[in-house]
């Protein structure tokens, strides 16, 4: 039996090697982050792995010792919403590695509520982390990224495509993601930087369990909203119960990050791709309103 090959990662000038490609991933502390940063070693990356709590890097190092990849995974602290951390650990990571072919944007934070029960201030805590931390890491790493002709691979959702309920502010952040990266696409293959979108459904990781939610409190909050919140977590939980493994939803990404052409946009199931098409197809928007009417009901 012949062992498995490892890919070449190693970049080559005129016959000589330079160095390892370099990965850098947002949000691996756990869940499609954390599987994202193992498979992107186990796949030869240099990943250089980030999360704003670097005190929760023990689930990734774990897994990567187990894997055999500890060596290519390096933890660094990058909080996306504070200017100064991204630009500060790119410019470490250049430093060090020499260069940076490929960003992850995985960073991200789940926000249950409707808007007129809900605050201002949590609509722009949502929009902060998932829209604008992810605009402000990809600013900072395309002149890198220029320098190598590198890739932009950022997970959205589904729910960038489908409006939810109960999740406007999160919906409204991805929806920008989207919008954001279809219109940077084009400009930035001319200065030959691809740019994908992952798309996961229901992920069975510590992203939901992360929401720290008071299902009591939220119920009681709710006001007229009360019955369908009810229904709609009850729909969720259920949906939840059939979800994706961390490392089946993070498989995407490594094939963003090693094919020739990715597409621009990739969901991560069959079920992802057919929930995204009713969207895509439904040009005056009936069908979603009455896939979405009945999770309230």
């Amino acid at each position: 039996m012949t062992a498995e090959k490892t890919p070449d990662t190693t970049v080559k000038t005129s016959g000589e090697t330079t160095g390892r490609k370099t990965v850098l991933i947002t949000g691996t502390s756990s869940g499609i982050g954390l599987a994202a940063a193992v498979a992107a070693a186990r796949a030869g990356w240099t990943t250089v792995a980030t999360m704003r709590d670097t005190g929760k890097a023990e689930a990734l190092l774990k897994a990567a010792t187990e894997s055999g990849v500890a060596d290519l995974i390096q933890v660094k602290h990058l909080d996306v919403v504070d200017p100064e951390s991204v630009t500060t650990c790119l410019d470490e990571v250049v430093s060090e590695h020499g260069r940076l072919d490929a960003l992850v944007n995985n960073a991200g934070a789940a926000h249950v509520g409707t808007i007129e029960v809900g605050s201002l201030d949590a609509v722009r805590a949502a929009m902060e982390v998932n829209f604008f931390g992810v605009v402000a890491t990809t600013r900072a790493a395309l002149p890198h990224l220029r320098a190598t002709r590198g890739r932009v691979v950022t997970v959205t959702s589904v729910g960038g495509v489908v409006g939810q309920p109960f999740n406007e502010a999160y919906c409204a952040a991805k929806f920008a993601v989207e919008g954001f990266m279809e219109s940077l696409a084009p400009v930035a293959a001319t200065v030959g930087v691809a740019v994908t979108v992952v798309e996961p459904g229901a992920v069975a990781s510590e992203f939901v369990a992360n929401l720290g939610l008071d299902v009591p409190a939220l119920l009681a909050g709710a006001g007229p909203y009360a019955p369908a919140l009810q229904a709609y977590i009850a729909r969720t939980q259920k949906s939840f119960g059939n979800a994706q493994t961390p490392a089946e939803a993070a498989a995407p990404i490594i094939e963003a990050l090693t094919g020739d052409r990715p597409a621009f946009r990739i969901q991560t199931s069959a079920w992802a791709r057919e929930f995204v098409g009713t969207k895509l197809a439904d040009t005056d928007g009936s069908a979603v309103q009455a896939m979405t009417e009945g999770w309230v009901r």
